[in-house]
């Protein structure tokens, strides 16, 4: 694996972890009572991930245009396979750190809503409490968050079935116009533009089905109609539909690739 390679992967690898991280801030919000407090947070957390996608698709794109201008066959694929295989690593990551994360940021919820400065946060992290709690707060996974799901996933299949789609779709979206770029290369910058084709399915769904369905339980479980543990089971299984999601990517990112050239060639 060459430099560029790496860099990409890591690129995705942040990407990943921090949007399967997300699933813990709606835990931290359920058990300090401050949604929008620990939305408001994380969307600092998420500038990261926004910086690393700013950067993903320039280097990938660049590495399409060597290809290209190399005249190299066969390769690119691979590369854009191990790219989906760099989510999948991401998504199972973030949910091994799902525990760790949610408890680390009710902490830090709580210190906020107490002093209301991001700085005082930041130095109150790098303080000598704050690094004593990062190291004693770290959390394995409970094989009871798994195993309760025997007695109900917490959400509907339907809900399940659609999020997995939602997240192969989401997850392949700039891959797959990228590599149409490379199967299309004088209509590369046409397709490098159209991954809102796919990326636009993802949205829907998302948008219109599984986070609504993902609040509403959030604000059931703060009135006290649901409880934590049910809450729990539908967190544990959009995760891992989420990871089932970045597996299926894989054999959506071809077809995806030649619809794009399709539509570019419709256009």
């Amino acid at each position: 694996m060459d430099t560029q390679l790496w860099i990409i992967c890591g690129l995705t690898f942040v990407i990943h972890v921090i949007a399967t991280l997300a699933y813990a801030v709606r835990i931290a919000g359920v058990r300090t009572r401050r949604i929008a407090v620990s939305f408001s947070l994380f969307g600092i957390i998420a500038l990261v991930s926004r910086t690393a996608n700013s950067f993903q698709g320039p280097f990938i794109a660049k590495r399409v245009e060597l290809d290209i201008a190399r005249h190299m066959e066969g390769g690119l694929l691979g590369d854009f396979r191990l790219f989906l295989l760099s989510a999948t690593v991401a998504s199972v990551v973030g949910a091994c750190l799902i525990p760790t994360f949610q408890r680390y940021f009710s902490r830090a919820v709580e210190h906020f809503q107490v002093n209301r400065s991001v700085p005082r946060l930041l130095l109150h992290i790098f303080s000598r409490g704050g690094v004593n709690y990062i190291r004693d707060g770290a959390r394995f996974p409970s094989r009871h968050n798994v195993t309760q799901l025997a007695t109900g996933a917490g959400v509907s299949w339907k809900v399940i079935g659609l999020n997995v789609f939602a997240m192969a779709i989401w997850t392949v979206g700039v891959f797959a116009s990228l590599y149409a770029g490379y199967l299309k290369p004088e209509l590369r910058v046409t397709c490098a533009n159209l991954s809102s084709v796919i990326n636009g399915f993802a949205t829907v769904v998302l948008a219109v089905v599984i986070d609504p369905q993902v609040s509403v339980m959030t604000d059931d479980v703060i009135e006290g109609r649901v409880s934590e543990n049910s809450f729990r089971r539908a967190i544990t299984t959009l995760v891992g539909a989420r990871v089932l999601g970045t597996l299926c990517a894989q054999a959506v990112l071809v077809p995806a690739a030649f619809l794009i050239v399709r539509v570019a060639e419709l256009i």
